[in-house]
């Protein structure tokens, strides 16, 4: 029976993780440019002496979709939407670089462009500075355009767009590279400006998942309740007393 309790046991603990995700998913449903989560588990032997026939369902690496959210106009010119795959490059504050589907940039007080969460938007030669009192425009490549008062417009940047083959999301919800370095400029990423897209969490999929879990859940309990039951019933059989 302990090989019923180990199975329901460790495929409880992997069905609240996924849980967990899931409802992380929901929460994130508004969220711009959001990447929905993704788990995926594989079941690992248990080393050790009499262990063999052990098995535990353990977490992979968890990933995220690709897939493209929906694109929004916002006409507001500081909002950049990615068009198909690729990053936006941002100051991490860790002092690292990272990358973030959110197009929703801002000026702060120092004449910097930073994302709503207040991190630097990195361009070709680090973080990007802009003019005070400068109307924005943001091209398709990524270029930042100044323009005070009657003036002419001015060039100050190009944002940093990337596709790195691998990324992988941090606590942060930022992603990095699995060695953390820098990845390269990509001048095949386009964004599409004055938009922003939204999350590609798809609502009532996850919904769906969630109830599949919760069922999942209740019969992993009830096996392991079973398994209980089933030991005491021959142990009581077995027994010279009973």
């Amino acid at each position: 029976m302990d090989r019923m309790i180990y199975s329901a046991m460790s495929g409880a603990k992997a069905t609240m993780a996924r849980q967990d995700s899931l409802a992380n998913n929901l929460a994130n449903a508004n969220t711009t440019g959001f990447r929905a989560e993704m788990v995926r588990h594989r079941a690992v032997p248990i080393q050790g002496e009499g262990a063999s026939t052990r098995v535990f369902a353990l977490d992979t690496t968890l990933g995220y979709s690709d897939k493209q959210g929906e694109i929004n106009i916002t006409n507001r010119e500081l909002d950049v939407a990615v068009s198909g795959p690729g990053w936006i490059a941002v100051q991490g504050l860790d002092g690292n670089e990272a990358y973030t589907r959110n197009g929703s940039l801002d000026v702060d007080g120092n004449g910097q462009l930073v994302t709503r969460n207040g991190l630097p938007v990195l361009g070709d030669g680090g973080p990007i500075n802009v003019p005070a009192n400068a109307r924005i425009k943001i091209g398709q490549d990524g270029t930042v355009t100044a323009t005070v008062g009657n003036g002419a417009p001015q060039q100050v940047g190009r944002i940093k767009l990337t596709n790195p083959e691998t990324v992988s999301r941090g606590p942060d919800g930022l992603f990095r590279t699995p060695d953390g370095e820098a990845a390269p400029l990509d001048e095949n990423v386009r964004v599409t400006p004055a938009a922003l897209e939204g999350s590609n969490v798809n609502v009532i999929e996850q919904m769906v998942g969630m109830i599949s879990a919760a069922r999942q859940y209740e019969m992993q309990i009830k096996m392991m309740t079973t398994a209980d039951t089933s030991t005491q019933r021959a142990t009581r059989l077995l027994s010279p007393t009973g």
